[in-house]
């Protein structure tokens, strides 16, 4: 069992780290601020399994030359509302922040704007994509994939990455309507986060060696479909999508043939792609009608009588609610993560950032 102890950080703090430790080996400006952006996303909004506790891989991927500390990235527009993205082996986010930019531009032209994205990386969450566009404004669809990790229904072995869909539509309100889920019924990050916490699994998400459930995350060897054991089938097909759009779109990599992200080789580029699709509102009807829709739309929802004791909540607010409690009370960082930092700061001189709490 992990030895070190738990600790918290503050948001800015741990923004600061962030930056600070991949300014230490020499990443561009842009790859230091999209990766940070991204992590910090996941750690502020709750999605702990793709926040800060990333950035001790992400360096070692830049360091062992998987990641490209400084991409040239090139845009090709193939039809007025379709682009592909090259983006040189760099770090995921810093393509898909990018896509989805180049995205939003079109879109305002072209009504619906989609953009391939070719020699990426691990993006970390896809909702923090998905939001960017939302706050410009734009209706956006993020798609990933990455290695085998998801068995398939009534499968063996894995086959599907957790491979990502994120979906964000601007609310009318401060915070989008943000879908952002894996098609697995948990993502893998998140095994390896209950393996340093020392907490079992929740039944049927996770399968050993043998495709058998278990709910040890010591002896998770994959992941078990959205769905689980009745209905996993879905989640299945689910990964398909994510794989079709994001690989087959791009001549990329599908789930299968990409190398694993835990290595053991850190230096050969990965070849991933992913997709981003996004829809200007007012290309339909108006946009006053278009925001008007979404307020009556989400006041019913969150109206929608509860069952005894609950909330019904739109997707997204879950996680608004922890970053607005975050910002106040700090992010916690799991023992592994805390192991993590403790030797990157020790490597690179960088303050520890609980030190910067104190």
């Amino acid at each position: 069992m992990p030895s070190e102890k738990s600790q918290s950080a503050s948001v800015s703090a741990l923004d600061r780290f962030c930056r600070q430790i991949l300014c230490a080996i020499d990443t561009d400006d842009a790859s230091t601020d999209a990766a940070t952006r991204a992590m910090m996303h996941g750690s502020t909004h709750g999605v702990d399994s793709h926040g800060i506790r990333l950035l001790a891989h992400y360096v070692k991927a830049f360091n062992g030359g998987r990641l490209n500390k400084n991409p040239m990235l090139k845009i090709r527009q193939v039809r007025s509302g379709t682009l592909v993205l090259e983006a040189d082996n760099a770090q995921g986010a810093v393509a898909t922040f990018a896509a989805v930019d180049h995205a939003s531009k079109t879109a305002k032209e072209t009504g619906i704007a989609a953009v391939s994205i070719q020699n990426t990386s691990h993006f970390g969450p896809a909702g923090a994509f998905a939001k960017a566009g939302a706050d410009a404004g734009m209706i956006t669809m993020v798609f990933g994939n990455s290695d085998s990790f998801v068995r398939l229904f009534d499968g063996a072995e894995p086959f599907h990455g957790t491979n990502p869909i994120s979906v964000a539509v601007p609310s009318g309100q401060h915070n989008p309507w943000l879908l952002d889920m894996a098609t697995s019924s948990v993502p893998f990050n998140r095994v390896e986060l209950h393996r340093s916490l020392g907490r079992n699994l929740p039944s049927d998400v996770a399968s050993d060696h043998t495709g058998t459930a278990t709910t040890d995350p010591f002896a998770t060897e994959m992941l078990a479909p959205l769905g689980g054991a009745d209905f996993g089938f879905k989640g299945a097909a689910l990964g398909g999508v994510a794989d079709i759009f994001s690989a087959v779109l791009s001549g990329m990599k599908v789930s299968p043939d990409i190398a694993p992200m835990a290595g053991p080789n850190f230096s050969q580029a990965r070849e991933m792609g992913a997709f981003v699709i996004v829809i200007d509102p007012a290309a339909f009807i108006a946009a006053s009608l278009v925001q008007a829709g979404m307020i009556h739309y989400l006041t019913q929802l969150r109206g929608s009588k509860p069952r005894a004791g609950q909330q019904v909540m739109a997707p997204g607010d879950r996680e608004w609610a922890t970053a607005e409690q975050r910002r106040k009370d700090g992010i916690p960082l799991d023992p592994i993560t805390v192991s993590n930092f403790t030797e990157l700061s020790e490597t690179y001189n960088v303050p520890a950032p609980w030190a910067d709490d104190r």
